[in-house]
């Protein structure tokens, strides 16, 4: 068993321990399907959390304790992730990825258009 902020910390879902003792104190996390706000709170193999990283609502269980914070395919293997993957749309779909275009793309366009003079 070990404390929830610090194996989020060692899972390295928050870059400081601090961190992820202020999300859990928040009561932004959950310990299976509980919400819990004490960062001490007691977590093992087995225990489903969920809790927010960035703007994606994470869903993990727990497969190891860990020992220390180390690299990230250590950290890796101590969670399975059960997020539901999403589906992501490009932002201007007409572009496909390709971003802002440039001037000579948009003179293109611009060749497309009817001048009100026609």
């Amino acid at each position: 068993m070990l404390r929830l902020d610090k194996w989020l910390w060692h899972a390295r879902f928050f870059k400081t321990r601090s961190l992820s003792a202020k999300t859990v104190t928040g009561g932004h996390v959950r310990v299976n399907a509980r919400k819990v706000s004490k960062p001490a709170t007691p977590v093992g193999p087995g225990d489903v959390l969920t809790f927010p990283q960035g703007r994606t609502i994470r869903v993990v269980r727990i497969l190891a304790p860990g020992t220390r914070r180390g690299p990230a395919p250590e950290a890796q293997a101590l969670y399975e992730d059960l997020t539901p993957a999403r589906e992501t749309t490009p932002a201007n779909p007409s572009w496909d990825g390709k971003g802002r275009p440039s001037g000579r793309d948009r003179r293109a366009m611009g060749a497309f258009r009817r001048s009100p003079l026609d």
